[in-house]
């Protein structure tokens, strides 16, 4: 079974890799439809990839070395989708604002897998 595990993390680190990432929500900035939610961490995707929502795959980018450390596994009940998000270089402070970012609300859970 690890060595599953360690073949998705490497199809993950191929996937960002080869991939160029766009952060169009930076840090401090506020959500372009909900002006009250503020990223406290660089929020984008990863260029030329699609993810359910048919947009990139969504990346939260930390602070630390830029490699990929954990994945959020999201379920939003208002669009009634689910998709994964890729961390890569969060710290684990960062990892806790991801977290509790995307567990805030009654509409939105997730849960945080660790590499």
């Amino acid at each position: 079974m690890n060595n599953y595990n360690e073949d998705f993390w490497n199809a993950l680190d191929e996937l960002v890799n080869t991939s160029e990432i766009m952060i169009d929500r930076p840090k401090g900035s506020a959500h372009p439809r909900f002006p009250d939610f503020i990223y406290r961490v660089d929020y984008g995707y990863l260029r030329n990839t699609s993810s359910m929502d048919g947009a990139g795959i969504d990346v939260w980018v930390g602070s630390g070395q830029k490699t990929v450390d954990a994945i959020m596994c999201i379920i939003d009940l208002m669009k009634r989708d689910s998709e994964i998000k890729i961390l890569i270089g969060c710290t684990e402070a960062e990892k806790m604002e991801v977290y509790q970012t995307h567990n805030e609300t009654q509409y939105m859970k997730g849960v945080l897998i660790r590499r």
